[in-house]
C-alpha cells in the first residue's frame, strides 16, 4: 500500500501529517531570530596591543613589526593589515573564506605568545579577537546634560542606564562611546620640579607608598575582638595637594610646591558630541542568533521607562536604529509573500474555475511553506531577506505537485468514475512522477550549497530552504491532496457559469498552442539557430550589466571621514571637527540637523 493509498483510506491520519508539520512549523517560527542576512562570520581576526605613552614609530618598531613577523607563516593568510598609532598597535589578519575561524584564531594566539618575549616588558597582553558578523550595534543612544558635568552625566550611564539595558533577553553587550570615568590627575611644573630637585619617578613612588589601604588585622581582647581598618587611600583633590613627595632637609615638599591635583575624565583623547555638545553615546549589540526585532522592542519599553524616572536636567535621544531598516526590509519581503501567495490563488483559480478544485493545491502552499520555518530552525538559520526570498520562490513551486496530482485525478473523474476510485487510481499512476519531479527540482537548488567565498556562504540558507520546502510539499502532494481530491471533488453533469463563459477563450488557447507548436515541429532545425542567437545577446550583454554583492539602500545617514595631517595634536583634529560639525549644522535643513560627531 502506497502513502497514497494509506491517507486516502485513512483522512485523519493525512489531516494529523499536515498539522504536524504546520505546528513544528510554528515551533520553529517562534524560535528563530530575525536578522537583515545570514549570519557569516568573516574569517578576521584582529590582534590589539596598548603601550602607554609609546610614539607611532615605536608602536611600529617594538610592537607592530615583531608581531607581524610571527604571524606570517600562518597557512591560509590572505592579507595582513596593521595600522601604528600612538600607544595602540593594530594588526587585522584576513584569512582566505574557506578557512576555519575557530582553527585561525587559534593558531594567530600560538604565534602572538611567541611574539610575546620579543615585546617590551611594560607593554600590555595583546588581545585577540575574532571578527564577529553580529558585533555591529543595533541601537545607539545618546544622553547629554546642559546643568550637569559630562563626568556626572557618565556615572549615570553607567549606574543606571547601562544596567538596566544589560538585562535585556538577547542582549550580547552595552558599549559605551565617549567614556568620560573620573580619574584624579596630576598637572607637573617642570620648572619648579627641576629647582627642587624633584623627578616625576620620586612622585610616582610617592603616590604608589602613600595612596594605598594595606590590611590592619584586629584587636582581640577577652570579651570583644575589633577589626583594624585604615584609611590610607586618597580621594579628594585636596588629600593629593597635601601629598608629601620628598624630605629635603627639615622642609617637606608636597604636591602643590611642584604642580596642582584635578578630578577630571580619565580619558581626554576621545569624545563624542552631538549638535555640538558633548555626549554619552550607548550601544546596545545583540547575540549571535538572537532576534534582534525582539531586542529592539524590549529596547524601547525600557527607553520609554527610564524617561519617566531621568533627572530634568538630563537629555536621552535615540542616535541610530538599525532594526529599523531591518523591519522595512522583512515588512516589504513579508508584502512580497502575501501578494505572491494571492497571485497563486488567482491563477489557480481562472485555470481550473472551481473553487473545489482550486482549494486543494492551495492548501499544499501553507503546509509546506510553514515547514520551512522548522527546517530553519533546525539548521541553525535565521529569518532573513534571503530566506524569505526563498519562502516566496517556493510559493510557486510548493502547489506544482498538488496540481500535478489533482489534474490526474479529476481527468478520470470527468472520465465518469467515481471520486474515491479516481483518488486511488490517479495518485498511483503520477506516484513516481511527483518523486522523480520533486528531486529534481531540489536538485536544482541544492548545489547553491557547495558555492565557495562569501557568496556561496550567504546563500547557503537560500538554498537549503527553498529544497527542503519543495521535498515537503512532495509528501503533502502525495498524502493530503488524494484524500482532498476523493472526499472533496465531484463529477459535474453541467459545468458552473463561470467555466461555461471562459471555455471559448481556454479553447482558442489550446487550439493556437498546438498549431504553433505543429508549425515549429515541421521546422524544428530552426532550434539551433535560435539557440546560437541567444547565447550570443547573452554573451554581449552579460558584461555589460553591474555586478554587486546587494543593492545600494538609502539608509537616511550621511558619514564623513576626516584624516589629519601627520603629527597633528588631539586639540587640533576637536577643533578642526567642531568647525566641521558647526559648517554641517548651519549648512543642511532642520530636518537633517542631527550631527554626531567621533574623536579621533
Amino acid at each position: 500500500m502506497s502513502l497514497s493509498d494509506l491517507s486516502i483510506r485513512r483522512p485523519v491520519l493525512a489531516i494529523v501529517f499536515s498539522l504536524v508539520i504546520i505546528l513544528f512549523g510554528l515551533v520553529g517560527f517562534y524560535g528563530l531570530g530575525v536578522r537583515e542576512y545570514p549570519a557569516v562570520d568573516p574569517p578576521v581576526i584582529s590582534v590589539t596591543t596598548f603601550y602607554p605613552g609609546a610614539s607611532a614609530d615605536v608602536i611600529q618598531s617594538q610592537i607592530t613589526e615583531p608581531i607581524e613577523q610571527q604571524i606570517n607563516g600562518i597557512n591560509g593568510i590572505k592579507e595582513i593589515s596593521s595600522t601604528s598609532r600612538e600607544q595602540v598597535s593594530t594588526i587585522r589578519v584576513e584569512f582566505n573564506v574557506e578557512s576555519n575561524l575557530e582553527t585561525a584564531a587559534s593558531d594567530v594566539r600560538d604565534r602572538v605568545s611567541r611574539a610575546q618575549r620579543l615585546l617590551p616588558r611594560d607593554v600590555d597582553p595583546p588581545v585577540v579577537e575574532k571578527a564577529d558578523a553580529s558585533s555591529d550595534p543595533i541601537i545607539f543612544m545618546n544622553v547629554q546634560s546642559k546643568g550637569r558635568s559630562i563626568l556626572e552625566v557618565n556615572e549615570y550611564v553607567e549606574t543606571v542606564i547601562k544596567e538596566r539595558l544589560q538585562t535585556i533577553s538577547g542582549v550580547g553587550f552595552v558599549r559605551i562611546f565617549g567614556e568620560k570615568k573620573p580619574a584624579m590627575r596630576l598637572w607637573l611644573n617642570p620648572p619648579k620640579m627641576a629647582s627642587l630637585g624633584i623627578t616625576p619617578a620620586d612622585v610616582q613612588s610617592a603616590v604608589g607608598r602613600e595612596n594605598v589601604e594595606l590590611p590592619s588585622g584586629r584587636v582581640e581582647g577577652a570579651n570583644t575582638e575589633l577589626t583594624v581598618k585604615t584609611a590610607g587611600l586618597l580621594t579628594t583633590a585636596e588629600q593629593f595637594n597635601n601629598l608629601a613627595i620628598k624630605e629635603v632637609g627639615k622642609v617637606i615638599i608636597r604636591l602643590r610646591d611642584i604642580g596642582e591635583a584635578e578630578v577630571a575624565a580619565e580619558n581626554e583623547r576621545t569624545a563624542l558630541k552631538r549638535d555640538g555638545q558633548y555626549a554619552i553615546g550607548v550601544s546596545v549589540t545583540a547575540q549571535p542568533g538572537a532576534n534582534a526585532i525582539a531586542i529592539a522592542d524590549e529596547f524601547y519599553k525600557r527607553y520609554k521607562q527610564i524617561q519617566r524616572e531621568l533627572p530634568a536636567d538630563i537629555n536621552l535621544e535615540i542616535g541610530y536604529d538599525f532594526t529599523k531598516f531591518v523591519r522595512k526590509s522583512i515588512t516589504e519581503v513579508q508584502e512580497t509573500l502575501a501578494i505572491a501567495f494571492g497571485l497563486v490563488v488567482l491563477i489557480i483559480f481562472l485555470f481550473l474555475r472551481d473553487w473545489r478544485s482550486t482549494l486543494i493545491p492551495v492548501m499544499a502552499i501553507p503546509v509546506s511553506i510553514i515547514s520551512g520555518f522548522f527546517i530553519m530552525y533546525v539548521a541553525g538559520f535565521s529569518i532573513n531577506i534571503l530566506t524569505l526570498v526563498a519562502i516566496i520562490l517556493a510559493v510557486g513551486l510548493v502547489c506544482d505537485d498538488a496540481i500535478v496530482v489533482l489534474e490526474n485525478i479529476y481527468a478520470k473523474i470527468e472520465s465518469g468514475m467515481l471520486p474515491m476510485e479516481a483518488a486511488f487510481k490517479g495518485s498511483q499512476e503520477i506516484y513516481f512522477a511527483v518523486i522523480s519531479t520533486t528531486i529534481t527540482l531540489a536538485a536544482v537548488f541544492l548545489p547553491v550549497i557547495f558555492l565557495q567565498g562569501l557568496i556561496g556562504r550567504l546563500f547557503v540558507e537560500f538554498g537549503v530552504v527553498l529544497a527542503g520546502t519543495v521535498l515537503v510539499s512532495a509528501f503533502v502532494a502525495l498524502t493530503l491532496s488524494p484524500m482532498m481530491s476523493a472526499y472533496i471533488l465531484k463529477h459535474r453533469a453541467r459545468p458552473n457559469w463561470f467555466y461555461r463563459v471562459t471555455e471559448p477563450f481556454f479553447v482558442w488557447l489550446t487550439e493556437g498552442y498546438r498549431q504553433s507548436l505543429s508549425s515549429f515541429m515541421a521546422n524544428r532545425w530552426l532550434v539551433f539557430p535560435l539557440m546560437l542567437v541567444i547565447f550570443g545577446l547573452v554573451y554581449i550583454v552579460y558584461p555589460l550589466v553591474p555586478s554587486e554583492l546587494a543593492p545600494l539602500e538609502d539608509r537616511s545617514n550621511v558619514r564623513v571621514n576626516a584624516t589629519a595631517p601627520e603629527g597633528a595634536s588631539f586639540e587640533y583634529m576637536q577643533n578642526a571637527l567642531d568647525r566641521a560639525n558647526q559648517y554641517i549644522i548651519d549648512s543642511i535643513p532642520e530636518q537633517f540637523a542631527t550631527i554626531q560627531v567621533v574623536a579621533p
